[in-house]
């Protein structure tokens, strides 16, 4: 079996990493192997040193690749050898000498509560499956701030319509309970009911495509797409934009931060932090333009 091999078998038993987060380790990976190859065929993984490794971040950058993409390929070649270290496979770290290109980090990107507010209050839903469906999706999203592979992942029985919560199983496994509002319960049962109707021994995925299969991602993120084009002119139009507006709205209207961090699933409270961020520059932005002497 190839290192790589191993390593992203353990990033899914051992580290309990979602099957997204493997298939970008896998990603990153698979370049740096393309590059040493284009640059000498005998390379492998015992015999490359701190110069292969800088050069490849210089080829990224050469590329146009975002500092951003860079850190996080070295940052996977750095978590990869240190894998081959603990298992024997190798004696040094070459990635843990190079060091990654600085990035600032980018205020996240939310939608406004108005915006919002006209999408799921003014625009008609398709009376159909697809319409219940997407309805509830949107509304999921903006009032739990789950991310889209915790959505894609929900089972029927994960939704307790009578305590008004869900039971999340997000990153590295863990699992934690969302509560919800009236509405989404409204719109979960009447959505469920249609669901078994048309899909009696369907899959038991909360959310199914018209063939009665669970929801693919790309689907769910098309979904969004076409319904935030409805009533935004931002850039990203995705479900994780969904969730910074979820954040954003919360600590808005007064949430304790730790409560949002509880609520997003969150380890560390810095990560949480950035919304709060995100809400200030709002408010200057705001005052900015409401006041004459601003």
């Amino acid at each position: 079996m190839k290192p790589t091999e191993g390593f992203l078998r353990y990033l899914r038993s051992d580290r309990g990493y979602s099957e997204c987060t493997v298939v970008g380790y896998q990603a990153d990976l698979e370049n740096f192997e393309a590059f040493c190859r284009s640059l000498d065929e005998e390379l492998d993984w015992q015999t490359v040193d701190r110069d292969v490794v800088r050069l490849w971040v210089v080829s990224l950058m050469e590329q146009g690749r975002s500092p951003r993409t860079v850190k996080r390929r070295l940052s996977a070649l750095r978590s990869f050898y240190r894998y081959m270290q603990v298992t024997g496979m190798c004696n040094g770290n070459p990635a843990d000498l190079v060091k990654s290109p600085k990035c600032d980090k980018p205020l996240p990107v939310f939608v406004k509560e108005r915006e919002m507010d006209r999408l799921l209050d003014d625009m008609v839903f398709n009376d159909d499956y697809l319409g219940k469906r997407n309805h509830c999706i949107l509304l999921l999203f903006y009032t739990t701030g789950i991310r889209l592979g915790e959505l894609v992942g929900l089972y029927v029985g994960d939704v307790d319509l009578s305590r008004r919560q869900l039971c999340v199983l997000g990153k590295r496994n863990k699992q934690r309970l969302v509560p919800f509002g009236e509405e989404l319960s409204r719109e979960l049962q009447a959505y469920l009911d249609l669901r078994q109707k048309l899909f009696p021994r369907g899959s038991d995925s909360l959310f199914l495509g018209k063939n009665g299969l669970p929801v693919e991602r790309e689907e769910v993120r098309r979904v969004v797409r076409r319904y935030l084009s409805m009533v935004t002119t931002l850039k990203k139009k995705s479900p994780h934009v969904l969730r910074h507006t979820f954040a954003t709205v919360m600590l808005n209207h007064g949430a304790d931060i730790e409560a949002v961090k509880q609520l997003l699933g969150h380890e560390s409270l810095s990560t949480t932090e950035i919304y709060a961020h995100a809400t200030f520059a709002e408010l200057k932005k705001e005052y900015e333009q409401a006041h004459p002497w601003a």
